[in-house]
């Protein structure tokens, strides 16, 4: 470590030197600032980002009175005469008389059993068919027709047409019925043999047709509607079935509207479980 420069040496002289400059400097500075303070602009401070400023209320302007409106002069009004009322009518007061109230019926629906019922058997079909008929005979009685003597001369012709050839053949039977056969049936076709009636000269013939499936639930149906349509052709209204299966002769009726009863019965002589044989009609 240097020892400190002793007093009077060189370096103490110039620091000294240099210190009193200094010193007259600052000293000059001071007095042209004082002196020549009125040539130095000054700077006016920087301003406020945002001032508030205040504004006085405004007094508040006294309002006009409001002005009277005129009152209008009232009209002269003309009083008229007003009319005495016409004297009330006299109220004819008449008595309710208390009338018997109608006796409300109340109305039982009957009970519909979800479980189909079972066909009727055949007699109490023939029967109910049988009463049937009777019943528009006897709504309806047809009169007997008057026989011209054209027919009556075409009706002996054909008589003795019938007697010739009937012994002239002995193998024919003169009845009026005839006799279904069910041949060759399977489950999509079968073959009806059919020994119908000629009304015109009372001799049997037999008929022969083919029955197919179809649009059918089953061939049995196909079948009973190929046989109500033969008989139809020939009976459109009752005629009476031999049922042997029954032993006895049944009144039918071959009309549109007894087709479901017609289908039933002969759907037990053909093809009911215990089926002697055919039916004869």
């Amino acid at each position: 470590m240097q020892p400190p420069p002793a007093y009077g040496s060189k370096t103490s002289t110039t620091r000294k030197v240099a210190l009193g400059v200094s010193v007259l400097l600052h000293v000059l500075l001071a007095a042209y600032a004082l002196f020549r303070s009125d040539k130095i602009e000054k700077i006016p401070p920087p301003k406020k980002e945002s001032a508030m400023v205040y504004i006085a209320p405004l007094k508040d302007k006294p309002q006009p009175k409001p002005q009277p409106k005129p009152t209008p002069k009232p009209k002269d009004t003309k009083v008229a005469k007003v009319k005495p009322p016409p004297a009330p009518s006299k109220r004819v007061v008449t008595k309710d008389v208390p009338r018997d109230k109608p006796k409300l019926e109340t109305f039982t629906p009957p009970l519909v059993s979800k479980v189909p019922l079972p066909p009727p058997p055949a007699e109490d079909m023939s029967s109910m068919i049988e009463q049937r008929r009777k019943q528009r005979e006897a709504q309806n009685p047809a009169p007997p027709a008057e026989e011209s003597e054209n027919d009556r001369a075409m009706r002996v012709a054909k008589a003795n047409i019938a007697g010739a050839q009937g012994r002239n053949s002995g193998s024919d039977r003169e009845d009026s019925g005839g006799v279904f056969s069910i041949v060759n049936q399977t489950s999509f076709s079968a073959e009806v043999k059919f020994k119908g009636w000629n009304g015109n000269f009372k001799r049997n013939w037999l008929k022969q047709e083919k029955v197919e499936l179809g649009n059918e639930p089953d061939i049995e149906t196909a079948i009973l509607k190929k046989m109500i349509q033969l008989i139809r052709a020939e009976k459109p209204g009752d005629f009476v079935w031999e049922s042997r299966r029954l032993g006895r002769n049944v009144n039918l009726s071959a009309r549109v509207e007894d087709t479901a009863e017609l289908m039933a019965f002969l759907r037990q002589e053909f093809f009911s479980e215990k089926r002697p044989g055919p039916g004869r009609r």
